[in-house]
């Protein structure tokens, strides 16, 4: 007998049962309340499919198990999610990466042989960013219902996705569809570190579990201003990670006298320079058709800007205009970098020997980092300023194609659904699970397929994150709608 197999068995079994416990209602905090405006949520246009209901209380379920990452601890959200597939007859396996954190992966089959490059994978990530209790209105883990809206970390980021994918998984399975490729569910762990329980280590150790030839993702967003969807952005794309140090340093001494080598006084000056320098536009070809597309959506004057951007005369004032308007179109055409963390000291009377700050830098796919430290340095020409790139760089995985059945499927059936509002291909200037799947010739889109409006999608990695629930049923239903229509045979 493995008595080591059989206690790590049992563990897990009371780890489930634990999971499995927590309450499927949400709970409803008192009316009122400071940031929590009860007027404001969308009304339902149609009544929500079941599943949408059902996949609601899995969401409330999961927001309430806390895997902020550091440090994760995914693998209960991993245990409730088998428990919920093995009520439903699916056979999921857990699939360990490191101490409390595991990922799960099913299969839907639509035969006996697998056809990898055909299949298409579900996935979302089970992990959130850290909170800080102190700024939310509400506890970010009592998954609280508020004026039609569901508060909590990860409600949109990415555990909406993660529930959505669950009831459509589910939902093939109950109506026994005719498939005409496998189906795979997949929920990752350590999306936000991108660590050693990373998508990178499950390619790396569990590939031939998961291999597709498809794939839809977070990354993209439904866009809805004014009341109604503008647009549907699709994810092909994204932006490369890198972080940068930037170290100032000089002579330690006391305050009382104050020196001229004084590093905070250099790296203060060093960091001005850097937050005030714009990259030069760059379009590349998703980023171009993205904003063909989007000229006309837009009221004539922006419009007319959009469509300057790329002309002699008034092309320069054009990217200021659009670049000002908005920090999304500002970060999709040109690399960024954003000083994030400064350092320095240890006393009020001490001048410290070193000074240090951290830079968040966003490249275009295509762009080079030596390119921008070599920017970088010009621009802050100081000898006792130095840049140095940090390791575990973001990867620059070739775009998806525009051109796939899958992409069309999915232009055809947002454009239906949304009153012919289009469908754009979206770079994002965030990073996904997507750019290592496309690395394996995966044709990856990111689609978070809720309705969201500026003010909801601004409370992703923010206070008081939330999803409204008509948003939420609809994106179920939409979901449910373009898999079906790749997959099923009709």
């Amino acid at each position: 007998m493995n008595w080591n197999g059989m206690v790590r068995a049992l563990a897990r079994g009371a780890v489930l049962a634990m999971a499995a416990s927590f309450p499927v209602g949400a709970q409803v905090a008192p009316a009122g309340g400071p940031g929590i405006p009860a007027s404001s949520a969308p009304v339902p246009t149609a009544t929500a499919p079941a599943i949408a209901k059902e996949a609601e209380s899995w969401l409330t379920d999961l927001i309430k198990i806390n895997t902020s990452n550091p440090p994760g601890n995914e693998q209960i959200a991993a245990m409730y999610i088998v428990g919920i597939l093995a009520k439903e007859g699916i056979k999921a396996e857990l699939l360990d990466l490191a101490p409390g954190r595991s990922a799960v992966v099913a299969r839907l089959q639509r035969s006996a042989v697998a056809e990898p490059s055909r299949a298409l994978l579900l996935v979302a990530h089970m992990d959130t960013v850290p909170v800080d209790k102190s700024r939310w209105t509400v506890d970010p883990f009592g998954a609280v219902i508020k004026g039609g809206y569901l508060y909590g970390r990860g409600a949109i980021d990415d555990k909406g996705m993660l529930a959505a994918n669950l009831a459509v998984f589910i939902e093939l399975k109950r109506s026994m569809a005719h498939l005409n490729r496998d189906v795979i569910f997949l929920a990752t762990d350590d999306e936000e570190t991108g660590g050693d329980a990373s998508i990178r280590m499950l390619i790396a150790k569990h590939w031939d579990k998961f291999a597709a030839g498809f794939a839809i993702n977070e990354g993209g967003n439904v866009f809805v201003k004014n009341g109604k969807v503008q647009y549907t952005g699709v994810q092909a794309s994204e932006k490369v990670a890198y972080n940068i140090a930037v170290i100032a340093r000089g002579t330690s001494g006391h305050a009382s006298q104050p020196t001229k080598d004084n590093p905070v006084v250099h790296l203060a000056a060093a960091v001005e320079k850097i937050g005030n320098y714009s990259a030069p536009v760059h379009f590349t070809s998703i980023v171009r058709r993205y904003f063909e597309g989007l000229a006309p959506l837009e009221d004539d004057e922006i419009g007319k800007w959009i469509r300057s951007m790329d002309t002699a005369d008034r092309g320069e004032h054009a990217q200021r205009v659009i670049s000002d308007a908005s920090p999304l179109w500002n970060s999709m055409l040109r690399d960024t970098i954003a000083p994030t963390v400064l350092t320095a000291g240890v006393a009020n009377n001490v001048i410290p020997a070193e000074a240090r700050a951290k830079l968040n830098v966003r490249l275009l796919p295509g762009d080079t980092i030596d390119v921008v430290l070599s920017e970088l340095n010009k621009l802050v020409n100081d000898p006792l300023v130095k840049l140095e790139l940090q390791p575990n760089a973001g990867l620059a995985a070739p775009p998806s194609s525009l051109e796939s059945d899958f992409y069309g499927v999915i232009t055809k059936v947002v454009t239906q659904e949304f009153a012919g509002a289009p469908a754009l291909p979206f770079q994002s200037t965030w990073l996904t699970d997507s750019a290592q799947l496309r690395l394996h010739n995966v044709q990856a889109y990111g689609l978070v397929p809720f309705p969201l409006t500026q003010e909801d999608l601004k409370r992703m990695h923010g206070d008081d994150e939330r999803i409204p629930l008509a948003s939420f049923d609809k994106g179920v239903d939409l979901l449910s709608k373009i898999v079906k229509e790749f997959v099923v045979a009709h």
